[in-house]
């Protein structure tokens, strides 16, 4: 069976399942587990990802107002592949191939190939993927296997974040759970959503600036900081965390400065909290000691 990855997220539960073997292709941005980075990309981004953050932004936004996908894919190469699956996704349009550019695709490939499309928003729908990524690679045992690993894996997280607030005395009143901000983007400042505030919840803490399943979203450095958050998680998407401490140090708005003047923590964004696969269980597990200590 050939695979086609059109993201990392795919890429990530396709090696989980222990197939990396059969992948044959994969995004520009798969890097992980390392021996796919010699795979054929069949993606490219018209976006320089080296630009400071506003300036990426413009650019995204330029490119939607036009009608043009930042994320272009190698039709060829793809059809050269001959993939028996191909995964894409319909949650975001910025980083992968969105759904419309899925369609256009797949409308072009003979013979057609299975087509998986991830549609996560929540940690229960990252599950409902790796599911529907096991079925199509016929590993509906290995996809079973691994969803249990993963749940056990988040419960050991929620008894550990339950055991360090428990103050061994009965009946005492329950510790109030720091108030946790989670920045994806700076410049605009967008606040994580989707499946982080579930991952907050589970280290300890209680998400101020996002619920379960909300998409990320921009708001003012004003509104952020009257949120009067205990914690401030920077984890930026795309970027790791060397490239995050870059585009703090440009932040200049007297708010954002209030706001980042609090405990500031950073976080692989690219790694661990923007890409819906396996590597949720390893945020959740990275925020518990940064959020608790």
């Amino acid at each position: 069976m050939r695979v086609v990855s059109l993201l990392p997220a795919a890429t990530e539960i396709v090696a989980a399942l222990g197939a990396v073997g059969r992948l044959v292709g994969v995004s520009h941005e798969c890097d992980f587990p390392p021996e796919v980075r010699s795979l054929p990309r069949v993606t490219h981004t018209r976006v320089d990802g080296a630009l400071p953050s506003a300036a990426i932004d413009h650019a995204m936004a330029e490119a939607k107002r036009a009608g043009v996908s930042p994320v272009e894919v190698d039709v060829n190469l793809v059809a050269h592949l001959r993939p028996d699956v191909l995964i894409g996704q319909s949650v975001c349009d910025v980083c992968a191939v969105g759904e419309g550019e899925l369609a256009r695709l797949v409308a072009t490939l003979m013979p057609t190939p299975w087509v998986v499309t991830l549609h996560a928003h929540t940690l229960d729908e990252v599950f409902l993927d790796i599911r529907r990524v096991g079925e199509a690679l016929e590993l509906r045992d290995e996809a079973e296997e691994l969803e249990a690993g993963l749940r056990y894996r988040l419960r050991r997280v929620a008894d550990q974040a339950l055991g360090s607030r428990n103050t061994g005395v009965q009946h005492a009143a329950p510790l109030r759970k720091p108030r946790v901000l989670v920045l994806e983007w700076l410049d605009p400042p967008y606040v994580a959503g989707h499946w982080v505030p579930e991952l907050v919840a589970l280290a300890g803490g209680q998400d101020v600036g996002s619920a379960p399943g909300e998409p990320s979203r921009a708001r003012p450095w004003e509104e952020l900081a009257a949120l009067a958050p205990d914690v401030v998680v920077v984890a930026l998407c795309g970027f790791d965390v060397a490239r995050a401490h870059v585009e703090l140090g440009a932040v200049t708005e007297a708010a954002a400065r209030a706001l980042l003047a609090r405990r500031v923590e950073f976080i692989d964004g690219n790694a661990y909290t923007s890409r819906p696969g396996p590597r949720l269980v390893d945020s959740a597990e990275i925020l518990t000691r940064l959020i608790l200590g």
